[in-house]
């Protein structure tokens, strides 16, 4: 029952910001845009095709790493795992730095903004910094509580075993239940302790990552420039992949029921496309100059690349590179490595076109 109302608490946070987000961006012209070559009906044919391309290959990308338990060799014991891991950590890693925190630079620096505050201050570090350390301390105090509640389970567990054999008189059973049990628990424990961070983990990259998500696609839905839609369709559609990727498998580890997997693999692949569809329909009151939009996509932008960043260097990156079979294995270092480095490196190419 926790676990569906935690699930519930999570997917209606998400729920609000596709809300709310495209309300805030909504304003008055203030700030004079740059001339584009505007053609309303030629740029909702690619609109189109990109809320169609972005959803497949969202939705494909995601479930790829999800495929371990009727694939094999892509489960997450198999040392292919690892390296796919490591291909989608630096898929994230590149967009937190690369994507996402330019973005943000630019909004919060950007001419259309009284010089004072925003020229005062460098806010969108501020912002990056701040939601990087909120991240840490939701991923400590939400490990730690989830642990406590686990292992009061355990000792509620272990007393009705206790008072189980106390009624049968077997001796054997009571000293094996009060004093010989340690290695099983300890083991479960430390099984579960795993699984919760996973949970943990998943929960709070996609949040990171679906916050991103919205604001790609509002952008998107409300241009009216075929130059400009263009060379984002095939750049996000693969952007979107891969970060479908390293979110799947943050969610195969997780080992969530399959109701929990839909749920949150639904809301990755829709999240853009349906940023794309709010973006349509605001067409006509959006501008991406205003003052009120430049904020609102500047801190937002700034807090997804704090998480993402935070999320891909020290739960993804550090965790499975740290892990005592990559560091006995130099076969799979090397892999991991080489796989880590071209994650990042097509991620990053991809910023010539988004």
């Amino acid at each position: 029952m926790g676990r569906f109302r935690n699930q519930f608490l999570f997917s209606s946070f998400i729920l609000i910001i596709l809300i709310v987000l495209p309300t805030l961006v909504r304003a008055e012209c203030t700030c004079d845009a740059e001339d584009e070559n505007r053609d309303r009906e030629k740029a909702m044919r690619y609109k189109i095709a990109a809320l169609v391309s972005i959803l497949i290959a969202s939705a494909i990308g995601v479930c790829i790493p999800l495929l371990g338990k009727v694939i094999p060799a892509l489960s997450p014991e198999k040392d292919i795992f690892f390296i796919i891991k490591a291909f989608a950590a630096g898929v994230i890693l590149a967009t937190g730095f690369i994507h996402v925190l330019p973005d943000a630079f630019e909004n919060l620096t950007s001419p259309c903004l009284k010089e004072h505050p925003w020229g005062d201050f460098p806010f969108t570090g501020f912002v990056a910094m701040c939601t990087a350390m909120g991240t840490l301390m939701v991923d400590t105090y939400a490990t730690a509580y989830f642990q406590k509640h686990h292992s009061q389970e355990i000792q509620s567990e272990n007393r009705d075993v206790e008072k189980e054999a106390g009624h049968e008189g077997d001796v054997h059973l009571h000293t094996h239940a009060t004093h010989g049990h340690a290695p099983g628990p300890v083991q479960s424990d430390d099984h579960s302790s795993q699984l919760l961070r996973h949970r943990v983990i998943s929960q709070v990259l996609e949040l990171g990552i679906v916050v991103h998500s919205v604001i790609i696609g509002i952008s998107l839905g409300a241009s009216e420039s075929p130059n400009t839609i263009r060379p984002l369709v095939a750049a996000l559609t693969f952007h979107q992949f891969f970060e479908g990727m390293g979110l799947g498998s943050c969610i195969s580890q997780a080992n969530f029921k399959r109701v929990s997997v839909i749920v949150m693999g639904l809301f990755f692949a829709l999240t853009t496309p349906v940023g794309i569809g709010i973006g349509i329909g605001i067409t006509n009151v959006y501008d991406e100059n205003s003052p009120t939009a430049l904020i609102v996509e500047g801190v937002f932008n700034a807090a997804s690349a704090g998480i993402l960043i935070y999320m891909s260097l020290v739960d993804l990156l550090a965790t499975d590179f740290m892990n005592p079979r990559m560091q006995q294995s130099g076969r799979l270092r090397l892999g991991a490595n080489v796989s880590l480095l071209l994650g990042a490196g097509f991620m990053s190419l991809i910023a010539k076109w988004a």
